[in-house]
């Protein structure tokens, strides 16, 4: 039996010290990648995500290479262990290059300079302080978009992270965005609340990241995709390399349509989601955006085995 099923890359958020520490240990090809990633850097970044310091890795500079090289790795195992392909790709934020390194698009050198370019250059465009992510639940897309519009001023302040149904992440300027968290909860919101993040991305306020960005991107060299790519901009398969490059720079400062994106590929057929990397957070929003999708991943020993399992067509 054929398995229809999409690769999904998780992006900035799902770090922690000590992810695939068991794969890194069975597989070298784990440990190579990272070693690949760390090359182009002149760092240690499989040192980095197993011991820390926790507060280094979870700075964006670091964080973006990090998460390439784990989404790529659990990617590059999985191809090792099973002839099986998806008939789609997809990566929230961050994770998107993962997605094209995966569909041969970028080449994962060129990917790790652009996202370590693309990290530098969010963090450069707005001061630290001025910026802020809030994640709303409990109310509709509809709403938290009303309420931005209500509450923006003067400033910034935009629905940014379409992820679940009753899940919305808003970004803008910092008292924008605490305005909004009070009139969400005054609204009805299960819960406000303020990210630990630093950099207020997919919003305006990140338009001049996405300039900088842009003349790096325009020196890189892109491939028509071999598995189709669902783009976070468009919300469907991108399939021209210059349209891939340019919604990467609109990335920065549009928003990440994700519900869109796997209802869209669900639509398609691709009843198992498979995510590659650590977390098991697009695994979460996958069940609240649709509870009858199989959802596997590639983050340690079991998982691995499970995932294989299910798309030999032994785990159904």
């Amino acid at each position: 039996m054929t398995t229809n099923w999409a690769a999904v890359f998780p992006g900035q958020g799902s770090q922690s010290t000590g992810m695939l520490a068991d794969l890194g240990d069975d597989h070298a090809i784990v440990r190579d990648t990272f070693q690949e990633a760390s090359d182009c850097l002149d760092a240690d970044l499989w040192s980095l995500c197993q011991h820390g310091p926790v507060e280094q890795l979870n700075q964006t500079e670091w964080t973006q290479p990090v998460m390439l090289a784990a989404g790529v790795a659990a990617w590059r195992l999985l191809c090792a262990q099973t002839d099986a392909r998806p008939q789609a790709l997809a990566g929230h934020s961050l994770g998107e290059y993962s997605a094209l390194v995966a569909a041969d698009v970028l080449r994962f050198p060129d990917a790790v300079r652009l996202v370590a370019e693309r990290a530098r250059a969010m963090q450069a465009a707005v001061p630290e302080g001025e910026g802020a992510m809030a994640a709303i639940l409990g109310l509709e897309d509809e709403a938290v978009q009303a309420l931005c519009r209500a509450h923006a001023g003067d400033q910034v302040l935009e629905a940014v992270n379409l992820n679940a149904p009753g899940q919305v992440v808003i970004a803008g300027n910092t008292a924008a965005v605490d305005r909004a968290v009070g009139a969400a909860k005054e609204a009805g919101a299960k819960r406000a609340l303020r990210l630990p993040v630093s950099v207020p991305s997919h919003c305006a306020l990140m338009q001049p990241a996405a300039e900088q960005l842009q003349a790096v991107l325009d020196r890189t060299a892109f491939s028509s995709p071999t598995i189709p790519v669902w783009q976070n901009v468009t919300a469907g398969p991108v399939e021209s390399a210059a349209d891939i490059e340019a919604n990467l720079a609109a990335q920065l400062y549009r928003p990440v349509r994700w519900v869109e994106t796997i209802r869209g590929l669900r639509a398609q057929g691709t009843g198992v989601q498979v995510e590659c990397g650590p977390g098991r957070v697009l695994s979460g929003l996958a069940k609240r955006i649709d509870r009858e999708l199989e959802l596997f991943d590639v983050a340690d020993r079991a998982t691995l085995e499970a995932t294989i399992q299910r798309l030999s067509g032994n785990g159904a």
